[in-house]
């Protein structure tokens, strides 16, 4: 066996503050992150108009920035435990804002996808570092509170994406799609350099370069195959990936058992609290990186929406997320952990469910009114998960159970876009239509809806007093 267990925590002159602080930090960061994620899709018609090339060939623009996100997001945590949380959160904004002033002077299709894979590395490591300076900084029982700000950005900004990005092709030149990373990157390298402490947690022994191999293929492959299946013709091209990946899961399985620090400590699955929200948000996941993909072709192609009425519609969805984090707290005090993954979660699945149900002659303040309570749910929800995850995490512990989560975060997210996808296809070939209609795209949210609703039977596995020392709750019994 190799590798030895971290150090006690250590911090280069802690800096004054507070969590809330920290968390907007955070958040804002997460959101510059989010949104650029998605508001490429936008803009590609015209960045391919530019080149000079067919525009379904830029879909490697898309897919090289979420494949850095898998391989690169599981060395984060070790990152900020040898480097320390502050100095790594400050390389990958400047680094981010560095590969998006590449991405907006490059020429050809090629250049561009070298740029996002290094800006999806970037963000690999503001996701997981930036949980992890918040994690530290906030007490258990504050973790509630300071959890539904990281929850927002994750919510708004595949919403705002979009439309955002319209309006920028429409009115100005598709490179300030990148040029406004740039005001936001200094303004959070100033922030994070002025509030969030430099904490490290130093090991011994080397770093497991082998396991951050096997985890680039495994994780790599698995992407690439999920998003495969969603395409006609390359069911080959998929089960080749998805072996490949699951031949690399079990060899990392052997691995980590080997180690006493692998890059993924698999050992947090151990941690009741941690499992069960792993596995109950991965299931509701499915949902939240689906409904970003599967709305807004659904009004555009489907209802014949245009893209501002679109947009204008899905900013329901912003404003549900918002409105959730004000009631958080108070509704855990009252009702628990449990309770409230159970109830809210079956509202969040009915609601984005009911978003299945819509057609173009629905009311425009009907369709908005169901969003806003999707949203309202759905950002709840992850509050929680995200919260009670951490319940029983040492601070020494913290960094390879943010990274272990934040690497299956983006994995579902990831694979959400790809089962919508997946099942508007089979709707399709089921009608033996080539174009999809709105039909379809029912469908497929009926479909994820449906996942999501899964996490009931998980959720109730949770005890009655999950979560009591940090959201103040008394289990009946002991009242």
């Amino acid at each position: 066996m190799r590798g030895e267990r971290p150090d006690v925590l250590t911090a280069d002159r802690p800096k004054p503050g507070n969590y809330r602080i920290v968390a907007l930090i955070v958040a804002s960061t997460m959101l510059m992150e989010q949104i650029d994620a998605t508001i490429l899709a936008t803009a590609l018609p015209t960045i391919a108009r530019e080149f000079g090339e067919p525009a379904n060939t830029l879909s490697i623009l898309l897919t090289a920035y979420l494949l850095a996100l898998a391989i690169f997001i599981p060395v984060s945590g070790r990152m900020a435990d040898r480097f320390g949380s502050r100095s790594v959160l400050r390389a990958a904004i400047l680094i981010f804002m560095g590969s998006s002033l590449l991405c907006a002077f490059s020429t050809s299709v090629t250049e561009m996808g070298a740029a996002r894979f290094l800006q999806g590395a970037a963000g690999a490591m503001m996701i997981p570092v930036g949980r992890l300076a918040l994690l530290r900084a906030a007490r258990k029982d504050e973790l509630v509170s300071a959890t539904a700000w990281l929850v927002t950005p994750a919510l708004l900004g595949p919403i705002l994406g979009p439309p955002i990005g319209g309006l920028i092709v429409t009115h100005l030149d598709w490179r300030w799609i990148f040029y406004i990373n740039l005001p936001i990157g200094i303004a959070g390298i100033a922030a994070v350099s002025a509030y969030i402490d430099n904490i490290r947690a130093g090991t011994r022994g080397r770093p497991d370069f082998v396991g951050f191999a096997i985890c680039a293929v495994g994780l790599g492959s698995l992407l690439m195959g999920c998003e495969s299946v969603s395409r006609p013709g390359e069911a080959h091209h998929a089960l080749a990936f998805l072996i490949v990946a699951a031949l690399m899961g079990g060899v990392y399985a052997f691995h980590a058992r080997r180690r006493l620090d692998p890059l993924l400590d698999l050992g947090m699955l151990r941690d009741r609290s941690f499992r069960l929200s792993l596995m109950g948000g991965s299931l509701t996941r499915i949902t939240q990186g689906a409904q970003p993909f599967l709305l807004p072709l659904m009004f555009q192609v489907g209802f014949g929406f245009s893209p501002a009425m679109s947009g204008m519609i899905l900013l329901a969805t912003a404003v549900g997320s918002l409105m959730a984090k004000t009631i958080v707290s108070p509704v855990m005090r009252r009702f628990g952990f449990r309770r409230s993954l159970i109830v809210n979660g079956l509202l969040s699945s009915l609601f984005y469910g009911l978003s299945g149900a819509f057609r173009a002659e629905w009311p425009m303040p009907a369709m908005m009114a169901v969003l806003v309570l999707a949203g309202f749910f759905m950002s709840f929800q992850f509050t929680v998960y995200n919260t009670v995850a951490y319940e029983h995490i040492e601070a020494e512990r913290m960094s390879r159970a943010s990274s272990l989560y934040s690497t299956f975060q983006q994995l579902l997210l990831s694979l959400g876009i790809c089962t919508g996808a997946i099942v508007v296809q089979a709707s399709m070939v089921w009608r033996g239509s080539l174009v999809p209609t709105a039909r379809d795209f029912s469908a497929a949210l009926a479909a994820v809806a449906f996942i999501s609703a899964l996490a009931f039977f998980v959720n109730r596995r949770f005890p009655p007093d999950a979560g009591s020392a940090m959201s103040g709750h008394i289990p009946p019994d002991d009242q």
